[in-house]
């Protein structure tokens, strides 16, 4: 009766495995577009620091991310302003979201560049953290 598990196991388990590995590699590569280096994607906690760096939100916002429930909300708010900084708008959000494996590689790997938090700066300087990033410049501080 179970002498075929093994093999479904494997039939789910490669393409998992393949599509993480792919997932990973994609955040990697924002992270870069965005100024960081690669492997600050992938330290768990740390990441999501560099993430709000990346949103031009204010560090606390890692606490809030860990509380569960609120971090949907602000995952969800933080997926858009990502989609954002790199020029993208809502609908790219509802795709980082719910098809995150297709997204985040087309952001990572497709021709998107990083236009700061929020892509704009006049919605940045009313909301973001206005002394960590030079449009101008267009690099971190």
């Amino acid at each position: 009766m179970y002498e075929n598990s093994g093999i479904w196991q494997m039939v789910f388990l490669v393409p998992f495995l393949i599509i993480t590995v792919i997932v990973i590699i994609a955040l990697w590569k924002i992270y870069q577009k965005a100024g960081y280096q690669g492997w600050e994607a992938i330290v768990p906690i740390y990441n999501i620091y560099i993430f709000t760096k990346i949103i031009g939100k204010p560090g606390w916002w890692v606490i809030v991310l860990l509380i569960p429930y609120v971090n949907i909300v602000f995952g969800v708010w933080g997926l858009n302003m990502l989609s954002k900084s790199f020029g993208k708008g809502e609908g790219f959000t509802a795709g980082l979201y719910f098809l995150s494996f297709i997204f985040f590689p087309i952001l990572g790997f497709g021709d998107a560049k990083y236009l700061g938090p929020f892509g704009d700066k006049a919605a940045f300087d009313t909301y973001g953290d206005k002394n960590r990033f030079d449009f101008e410049r267009a690099q971190q501080f």
